[in-house]
Parts: C-alpha cells; sequence; structure tokens
C-alpha cells in the first residue's frame, strides 16, 4: 500500500504544482488535470511491466506518472523546455515516451484507442505476454472510434483492457445526458467482458487490473473496464464551471483516493510511513521544479528536427530491361518478399485475406503468411490506428485502403498521429508504416470513387507520398517503403494493374524522394506521375516526328518533393509544362509553378503551364469525365503554348 500512495501523491502533487505553474504563466498552452482521478490510473497500471503499453488521453499526466515516466522530465516537457520528455516538442496533451510503453496523451479525444489496437496487434504477434491499456473517458464513447476499436480488438481477440475513466462529465456536459446505452450494454453487443469498480479505491482497481492482466497473459481476450470517479478540476485549467454545483464537488471530495487509502493505511498504524511519503515526494516535485524552471529552451535552429526519421540512402538502380510483368504482380511480390524476408511486417485491411484483395492483389498470402495478414471489418480509421499503435511497438505494418476516396473517413490517424507522431515525441518514436490505397478516373466510377487526393497529404508535414509509374518502380517504391522508418501513403492507380513492363530482380529497391527523367529533351520540361507519366510520354514521342525535343520527368514520390531534378531540367529547357489527374488548384502543379519562379525565375522563358482535372468533382457519365480528364490533346496544346510563348 506504503507504493500505491507515493504514486497517487506524486501525481496529486504534479497536478498541483502544474495547476500553480500554469496561473504564474510557466507552463503555456493548455492544461487538462487529473486531481480526484488518481486511483484509477495508478490501480489501472498497478500490474503492467516493461512489455505492455497504455494509451492515455488529453488528462494523461497521472497515467504517464503511474507507468513510470519521471516528473522531472514531465514537468520540463509542460514548460516547453529542450529537458523535457518530449523535448519540448509535445507539451502537456501530447506527453509520451514510448521507450517505456507510454504511447502518449492525445489531445484528439477517442485517438488512444486504436492506437491501442495497434499496439495489442504487436503483442499478439510478438506472443510474449504483453498487454495494452487503453484509458479513455466517457466522452469518447460517443466517437465512432470506440466503436471500431473495440470491434476490431474484440474480432482479433487482442489483448486490450478498455479502461474508462467515468468521471461524470464529458467536458461541460453530463455523461447521463450523453448516452442513451450503459457501458456494460455496449460490451454486450460487442461479446468482450465488462467489469466495473469504485475508481476512486485504488486497492480494488489494482486488484481487478491484476485479475484481468494475468487473464490477458495467459490467452484472454479484450475486456471493458468502467470505473467511477470525478474529476477535482475543470474540464480545462480556467475552466468556469457553471455546469456544476460547489455541493456535488465537495460531496466527492469526501471519496478522495488518497483519504480512502490513507484511512486504510492509518487503521494498520502506518502513521510514520504516509509521513515519510508526503516528506520524501514534497521534496521530489520541490526538485523537478525547479530543475525544470532552471533548463533552457530548445534552440531555434532545432525547430525543424524530429519531423521525420533519417531514412537510409539508396542508390538508384540499374532500370531492368529484360522480362515482363504487370503492375499488380509487382505488387504482389514486392509484398511477398517482405513478408518472406521481416517478421515484422504484417498486412491488414478490408478483404485482403480471405478476398485477396479486391483486384486479386493479396491472394493466397493469408495462406503463406498466417497470422500476418489479417482480414478487418470496414473500420478505416481502427484499420489506420493500428498501423499506427503496431509502428509504435515496433512493427511494420502494411495497411489498405480499399479506396483513395476514403481518406476522409480516417484522416485523424494519419494527420494527428503517424504523420506527428515523431514530432511531438522528440524524436522518440520512429513510425514505420504503409498505407496502400488506390485511385483512377476515367471508368465512370462517379465522384467518390475517382479522386486524386495526394495534395492534400502531401501539404502534411512527416507524410511522404508516393505514386508510381511502371512495374519497376512499383516493386521497387513499395519496398522501399515497407522497409522505411517513416509512414508513406503508397498510391496506385487502378488502371495501371494490368500496365507491362521489364521484371525487376528480387534485391530491386528504389529510392523514396527521388524523380526520374523518363525520356531527355532540351525543349521544354513536362512534370507528371502516375498513370499521366504515359500519356506525356505518348505525346512527347509524337512532337518528337516535328523536331520538338520533350523532356519528361516521373516524380514518382510527391513528398518529399525532388524539385533538384526539375531544375536541372530547367536549366536546359527553359520552360515547364506539369501534368497530373488531380485538380489544379493549390496542387502539385502549383507547388512546382511557385518552387520553379522562386528558384528558377532567371531560367524561365515562358510562363509554368499546368494540365490537371478541372475544378469539379469527377463526373459519372463518360462524355463529361473524359471532358474533365486531362488528356493528350491538352498536354500537347500546352507543349506548343510553352514553346510559342517569347521572353
Amino acid at each position: 500500500m506504503t507504493e500505491m500512495y507515493r504514486r497517487m501523491l506524486t501525481i496529486r502533487r504534479f497536478e498541483e504544482q502544474a495547476s500553480r505553474l500554469y496561473r504564474e504563466t510557466r507552463i503555456p498552452g493548455f492544461l487538462h488535470l487529473s486531481i480526484g482521478q488518481e486511483a484509477t490510473a495508478v490501480g489501472a497500471c498497478w500490474p503492467l511491466d516493461e512489455r505492455d503499453v497504455v494509451t492515455s488521453t488529453h488528462r494523461g499526466h497521472g497515467h504517464c506518472i503511474a507507468k513510470g515516466l519521471d516528473i522531472d522530465g514531465m514537468f520540463a516537457e509542460l514548460m516547453g523546455k529542450e529537458t523535457g520528455t518530449c523535448k519540448g516538442r509535445g507539451g502537456s496533451m501530447h506527453i509520451a515516451d514510448p521507450r517505456k510503453g507510454i504511447f502518449g496523451a492525445n489531445g484528439i479525444v477517442g485517438a488512444g484507442l486504436p492506437i491501442a489496437v495497434g499496439a495489442g496487434t504487436a503483442a499478439q504477434l510478438r506472443a510474449s505476454g504483453g498487454v495494452v491499456v487503453a484509458f479513455f473517458g466517457d466522452g469518447a464513447v460517443a466517437q465512432g472510434v470506440f466503436h471500431e476499436s473495440v470491434n476490431l480488438a474484440a474480432v482479433w481477440d487482442l489483448p486490450v483492457i478498455f479502461f474508462c475513466e467515468n468521471n461524470g462529465y464529458s467536458e461541460f456536459s453530463a455523461a447521463a445526458d450523453q448516452h442513451r446505452a450503459t457501458l456494460r450494454e455496449r460490451a454486450a453487443g460487442y461479446g468482450v467482458e465488462f467489469r466495473e469498480v469504485d475508481g476512486n479505491d485504488v486497492v480494488q482497481v489494482a486488484r481487478l487490473q491484476s485479475e484481468l492482466v494475468h487473464r490477458i497473459r495467459t490467452g484472454g481476450g479484450p475486456v471493458i473496464v468502467e470505473a467511477t470517479t470525478y474529476r477535482w478540476h475543470g474540464h480545462y485549467e480556467g475552466d468556469p464551471e457553471t455546469y456544476r454545483t460547489a455541493e456535488e464537488l465537495e460531496k466527492w471530495k469526501q471519496r478522495d483516493p488518497l483519504i480512502v487509502l490513507g484511512d486504510t493505511m492509518r487503521r494498520t498504524g502506518m502513521e510514520r510511513e504516509i509521513a515519510a511519503i508526503e516528506a520524501e515526494v514534497e521534496r521530489a516535485i520541490e526538485q523537478a521544479v525547479a530543475t525544470a524552471l532552471d533548463a533552457p529552451y530548445p534552440p531555434v535552429h532545432t525547430a525543424a528536427e524530429h519531423v521525420s526519421t533519417p531514412r537510409a540512402f539508396i542508390p538508384e538502380p540499374p532500370a531492368p530491361i529484360e522480362g515482363a510483368t504487370k503492375v499488380m504482380h509487382a505488387i504482389t511480390d514486392a509484398l511477398t518478399y517482405e513478408l518472406e524476408t521481416d517478421p515484422t511486417v504484417f498486412l491488414a485491411g478490408i478483404d485482403v485475406g480471405k478476398g485477396g484483395n479486391v483486384y486479386g492483389l493479396t491472394r493466397g498470402l493469408a495462406d503463406r503468411f498466417p497470422g500476418r495478414v489479417r482480414d478487418t471489418p470496414i473500420s478505416e480509421s481502427a484499420i489506420m490506428g493500428t498501423a499506427v499503435g503496431a509502428a509504435m511497438a515496433g512493427f511494420k505494418p502494411v495497411v489498405e485502403l480499399m479506396y483513395f476516396d476514403f481518406i476522409g473517413v480516417c484522416l485523424d490517424q494519419l494527420m494527428n498521429q503517424a504523420a506527428k507522431m515523431r514530432f511531438m515525441t522528440g524524436g522518440a518514436v520512429s513510425m514505420p508504416l504503409v498505407v496502400r490505397t488506390q485511385f483512377g478516373a476515367g471508368k465512370s466510377s462517379g465522384s467518390q470513387h475517382s479522386q486524386s487526393l495526394e495534395a492534400l497529404l502531401a501539404h502534411i508535414p512527416g507524410l511522404t507520398v508516393v505514386m508510381p509509374s511502371t512495374p519497376a518502380d512499383t516493386y521497387g517504391l513499395l519496398r522501399a517503403a515497407i522497409e522505411d522508418p517513416n509512414p508513406v501513403i503508397f498510391i496506385e492507380n487502378r488502371l495501371l494493374y494490368g500496365k507491362k513492363g521489364p521484371t525487376p530482380p528480387p534485391e530491386h529497391i528504389v529510392p523514396l524522394g527521388k524523380a526520374v527523367v523518363r525520356r531527355p529533351g532540351r525543349d521544354v520540361t513536362v512534370v507528371s506521375y502516375s498513370k499521366m507519366m504515359y500519356d506525356c510520354l505518348a505525346v512527347a514521342d509524337r512532337l518528337a516526328v516535328e523536331g520538338i525535343d520533350v523532356e519528361v520527368i516521373d516524380l514518382r514520390t510527391i513528398s518529399p518533393l525532388d524539385f533538384d531534378t526539375v531544375l536541372d531540367s530547367l536549366r536546359k529547357t527553359s520552360r515547364l509544362v506539369v501534368v497530373h489527374q488531380a485538380v489544379g488548384e493549390f496542387g502539385v502543379g502549383a507547388e512546382l509553378a511557385a518552387r520553379a519562379v522562386k528558384e528558377g525565375f532567371w531560367y524561365l522563358d515562358a510562363p509554368v503551364i499546368r494540365v490537371t482535372a478541372d475544378a469539379t468533382p469527377a463526373p459519372y457519365t463518360p462524355p463529361l469525365e473524359q471532358h474533365w480528364l486531362p488528356d493528350e490533346a491538352r498536354i500537347e496544346a500546352a507543349i506548343r503554348e510553352s514553346l510559342d510563348a517569347h521572353p
């Protein structure tokens, strides 16, 4: 009991000091404190060890301390100091240390739940008895990711405890006004065990958690725990708290977790131990605050650090010239190679297992690699979160988003989690994950199955965006993406799946972030990627008959953008045409034009011209869709327009 008391008192004094420092403007940003909820954090983490993982919430200081994070680094982190847990990059809402199994507080309500599913998947594949505790508040139950995460954990029978700290309020709103079904009823719907506990009695919480962790370590599946507790402070520091009464707060203070445990200890004659713990904690808190106040802020020149993990140098391989293979087979071959050579690689997605993918790209892999090619429910956010959590746990997930258009359903896990996790942890974690997806207009797939949305993802720092065109590049870039330590969005054009080209050797691997000159020329530079690259080559070959020499560059990787290759070409041709299937406004062509004007202004003899889809949704009817899409005629017209311009 003494250690339980010490941990709870450490959390209480930490939070009290954080509140004071916030009032004194020593802590910037937002601050959400867990005073009154110490027993849930300490009890839930009590049976955990170094194998285990916790995911947290925006109110996560207590969880971090209970799992073993040192308060020196935590105070420094809250102050934004270089010596902070995350080097000042995360702050209160994003504090984490994946090296200790603390996968992070999270500023997005419910976002830690699918990440916990990923950590649970890694624990299941590792088979070392690891358990994941996913903390969430009663408000998160209303989020779609709660449903997706619990359901997927149940389907896969994952070692995850979904631990609800029900403090009675979803921000300013009473929990009773937010839900019509109880957690117990929801658990029954998912087919998972449900347990409830007094969240202010640390002994009861620890006893329950010890029972559940033991059962899960020996093969048990997921469980939902609801711990009833209460937060003494507002939703955030500065909250006017007009939604509750002083009498209600005072009633709950009579059930202070420290009083509950302290009374038990005093009844057994442990007053001296309590006094010693209080003195010890006071000294530790005082020293941690002083150390943090004296610590330096991160130097300004480090502002761009930790966005991505440095990637290993990969030389450009020789282009294969023999054999014939299709893009679709190149994808299958690359996935097979990585599954065979790296046991940390696994695939997951809708119909990738038994169904073998809607285009047959993973057919047969589930039988060859049992447990490592996993079908999921139609739950895109849970799929992406699974990739995030598994990557943080040291695996290399390759997950599939069936259509690129569905990116909006699950963008949070890519934009706010995968892309930012390394930065927010101060470089403490790498994110080796791949999201495979596909697009392709031209076959009347309609506005919700035809979009080329690469610019949306390229605008998010931390994501690598790849769009290959040839079978060899598809194979080599997919292998590079899987082996890369950063999150990569690998975008295939489904109309290229049957495209043939020379067969790459098994060792073929292509560097990310490097464009290639597909056709050298001297008169005009045409930059494209994916399927449109072939239209550009066809036009270039046709114009060559007239003596017009077109240089065609295939970007291959959209972000990071290899502008050096474009600039080298521009120095030679002085003219630039950009072609892509996405709409033009705010797209890749706009970025290339801006860079050309800034970095290649003195080389330009003509305006930069973009050939893109029109700024409307993709039409369904064939005549309108063909009018909407860029084509060879428009590419040729743009090249002639560029050549006709005079400086």
